[in-house]
């Protein structure tokens, strides 16, 4: 991946935005970098056709995705991965092909030329982030955020610390777009959560 903040090929189209409240759905992704079809985080919906629908009116069929990526491992966002049945699935050290099981080092992970896999725990200790470079900026898709608002003390994090550290990581790529794991699209600006 070239330079953070330089122009990239990849678009992002948010499938379904996620909430967290008496019920829970995760949003859920595609991202297109040439002939990479990815979904990000196919997780627990209302119904399948929630992811459905939208990647077919976007002209994808599940056969045609590529990748999966999942932030982390809790199922609310990995639930629906057997919707893509010829996507490679990469978590935050490995690839799964079938019944092939990739590990790699640890570490930032360049799955397309313009989409980079990168940790950042702090909602688990497992967590990373999809680094997207588009031509409007970078979009970064995460679950360091719920959603706009934060919380601002996550839950589920074990080390407060961590979670804030992955959050400075991820601002001083200074993304155009934050995907949140539970909420809509945001602008990164001076009030959100570090």
């Amino acid at each position: 991946m070239t330079a953070t903040g330089s122009v990239g090929s990849a678009t992002v189209d948010v499938l379904t935005v996620g909430y967290a409240e008496e019920r829970v759905a995760g949003t859920v992704t595609l991202i297109r970098d040439g002939a990479l079809v990815i979904v990000v985080d196919p997780g627990m919906v209302a119904h399948r056709s929630v992811i459905l629908d939208p990647l077919g009116a976007l002209g994808v069929t599940p056969e045609a995705v590529t990748d999966v990526v999942l932030s982390h491992h809790h199922p609310d966002h990995t639930i629906n991965i057997a919707l893509f049945p010829n996507a490679k699935v990469h978590d935050f050290a490995t690839t799964y092909e079938a019944d092939i099981w990739t590990d790699r080092e640890p570490g930032a992970f360049d799955l397309g030329d313009s989409v980079r896999l990168l940790p950042t725990p702090g909602h688990t200790d497992q967590d990373q982030s999809t680094i997207v470079r588009t031509e409007s900026g970078i979009v970064v898709l995460t679950h360091l955020w719920w959603t706009a608002e934060g919380p601002a003390d996550d839950p589920f994090s074990h080390d407060r610390a961590q979670l804030r550290a992955s959050r400075e990581l991820v601002l001083e790529l200074a993304p155009s777009l934050i995907v949140p794991g539970h909420g809509a699209a945001f602008r990164p600006d001076p009030t959100t959560p570090i």
